[in-house]
């Protein structure tokens, strides 16, 4: 059955980005009625948690195990809005072992990576947990309505009033919007949505925005690296070789290991049950092109595991997988942004009443989630005055 729902401010996609600017935009507009639409089942988007139904007990942050600030000394909204969360208690300082793969598989103290510069933190439960606490903090009175398994597939701006439709035909009406994704915006929305034009621009038409032109402009040239990301549910007796008892244990792979063995990082989280779960990520065009390709998903497994053995073989920290772990693989629709980045100034159209925030806009976090934070804090204090 069809639905229309109308509302003063609907936000789109439910990942860290869409979810800090919510909570700080509820601060001074409690009385405004807000929907958050988001494809996936939970909030999070891109460093969001598996909670498996196939294996109980297991809970694996798969996309950001954890996040890094490379400057928030120089950002004081940035450094204020981190500051809140450790007092909230809602993320702690990161101080997991971080080992660096060289090409002789001897581990590196250097630590140069975009996912580790500056200062690392940890979500004190799971990273979709995170998203949902910032939320909850300032939405007490549940002024927000949430639509999960939604996919708005059309837009539309008529008398200063936007209508979102879903895949399902449901009809969503609204003063403002929020685009927290880029997926509406981006030419890889025509092969995603199978449509014919780009939705934002379908909706409005190049020269009736400046800043709507510049925007979708910027964005027909950046790109986005596509990630294949491989869960491994380990055996009861698997447990590291020597006695470590944090959270996590990271693994980065040099460049040249990187292309040998297809692995970009490996993260081991350890569960509440005490167990060891792996997250192997890849964006190895290779081995993505193999999984869409192939029609026998265990050889692909198995190749994982020979691979996984063989890059820590002489590694005294990890042991051996068996070809008896459960594996679960995971493709990401969205990915991290690369190439362009979007000019903050281009976040807002007054005269379409929309607003932008991702990890896709300028800066030292650009297709981190540090930009997806910052970027959100920085739309919240462009617009708080402008929404009556």
């Amino acid at each position: 059955m069809k639905s229309d729902f109308t509302y003063d401010l609907v936000i789109i996609g439910g990942g860290i980005s869409a979810c800090v600017f919510a909570s700080q935009f509820l601060k001074n507009n409690i009385t405004k009625k807000i929907a958050l639409i988001e494809i996936g089942r939970g909030l999070g988007g891109r460093s969001s948690t598996r909670i498996s139904k196939r294996f109980k007990g297991w809970k694996l942050n798969h996309g950001a195990p954890n996040f890094n600030i490379s400057n928030s000394k120089n950002n004081l909204l940035l450094k204020s809005y981190i500051d809140e969360l450790l007092k909230n208690k809602f993320i702690k300082i990161d101080d997991s072992d971080i080992f660096f793969l060289n090409q002789d598989l001897k581990s590196e103290n250097i630590k140069k990576s975009e996912f580790s510069c500056g200062v690392n933190y940890l979500s004190l439960n799971s990273m979709s947990e995170l998203s949902k606490k910032i939320i909850e903090s300032t939405n007490s009175k549940e002024k927000i309505d949430f639509f999960f398994e939604t996919l708005i597939v059309d837009m539309k701006f008529n008398d200063k009033e936007w209508l979102l439709t879903s895949k399902n035909g449901d009809k969503y009406k609204s003063k403002y919007l929020i685009c927290s994704t880029n997926l509406l915006l981006h030419k890889r929305s025509l092969k995603i949505l199978k449509v014919n034009q780009i939705p934002l621009r379908k909706a409005i038409p190049i020269n009736n925005d400046k800043k709507i032109d510049l925007l979708l402009n910027f964005l027909e040239k950046q790109t986005f690296i596509p990630r294949l990301t491989f869960l491994i549910y380990t055996n009861e007796n698997y447990s590291y070789s020597d006695y470590y008892s944090k959270n996590q244990r990271n693994f980065y792979l040099k460049n040249n290991l990187e292309k040998k063995y297809r692995f970009e990082r490996i993260i081991f989280q350890l569960q509440d049950n005490n167990k060891l779960g792996i997250v192997v990520h890849s964006k190895n065009e290779e081995l993505i092109n193999s999984y869409i390709s192939t029609n026998d998903e265990e050889v692909l497994k198995k190749k994982i595991i020979t691979d996984f053995n063989k890059l820590f073989e002489e590694n005294s920290l990890v042991q051996k997988l068996t070809f008896d772990e459960k594996i679960s693989i995971m493709r990401w629709r969205a990915s991290q942004p690369s190439g362009l980045a979007v000019p903050l100034s281009l976040q807002f159209s007054r005269k379409y009443r929309i607003g932008f925030c991702g990890d896709w806009f300028e800066g030292d976090g650009f297709g981190r989630i540090e930009g997806s934070i910052l970027s959100a804090l920085i739309l919240e204090k462009k617009i708080k005055d402008l929404i009556k």
